[in-house]
């Protein structure tokens, strides 16, 4: 699998992204209420119906132990753990889901679609839970081999908007309090600015359609980029 270089300017770390034949790995990241896992849904069918072979997972989960951690890590009635564990749960899962899921569909120049990945642990246990992001980004290049996705969508939404739809039972991070997540919120903001891959902002207040066809068209030139390289 061939790939290119990137560097994160804090820490100093080589990242790389696939340029494997086909193969497509992508994003879709942001604060709880964004309206994440119906978008990656989405994405997930209209790539399919465009005849692409298309690998949807979930970050933490995946595999038999990442939904194991998931819900050690988000059922309300599970163990407390500190916030040094809680990182490196998150990471064991990722570490199975790259082993198990992503990497083998990338070999075999499918398209991979996660709801989330490592910027998550980066912004919610770093930036909002105050591990050192550097540190995360340290054990997040061991836990990856460094590799980032070929695009990352952040799907940035406001207070009002991520309220309005999480009308579900909360799990056990997003029952944190308001003032961590508006530091989630933030934090992804000002992560943009040295994210070590290609990354682009979208506005999830908009309606979900308006959303979608946002998103659609990063991915679009992103695969056309991509064939070219």
């Amino acid at each position: 699998m061939g790939d290119s270089s990137l560097q994160n300017p804090n820490s100093g770390l080589i990242w790389r992204t696939t340029n494997a034949p086909e193969g497509l790995f992508i994003c879709l990241d942001g604060p709880d209420g964004a309206g994440k896992s119906t978008q990656a849904a989405c994405l997930t069918q209209t790539l399919r119906d465009q005849g692409l072979e298309v690998v949807a997972v979930r970050d933490p989960g995946g595999t038999a132990l990442g939904d194991r951690l998931r819900s050690l890590l988000l059922d309300r009635d599970s163990v407390e753990s500190c916030p040094r564990a809680e990182m490196l749960m998150f990471m064991a899962s990722r570490a199975q889901l790259l082993a198990e899921q992503v990497m083998p569909a990338l070999e075999a120049g499918k398209c991979v679609v996660t709801d989330r990945f490592l910027l998550s642990t980066v912004v919610y246990q770093g930036l909002a839970g105050g591990i050192d992001p550097a540190e995360i980004w340290r054990v997040g290049h061991a836990t990856t081999s460094g590799l980032m996705p070929n695009l990352t969508l952040l799907l940035d939404v406001s207070r009002e908007a991520a309220e309005s739809r999480m009308e579900r039972t909360r799990d056990r991070i997003e029952s944190r309090p308001e003032s961590y997540q508006e530091a989630v919120r933030q934090g992804f903001r000002s992560a943009m600015s040295d994210f070590p891959g290609p990354i682009s902002r979208i506005n999830a207040d908009l309606d979900p359609d308006t959303v979608f066809a946002n998103i659609l068209s990063e991915v679009l030139h992103a695969l056309a980029e991509h064939s070219r390289a």
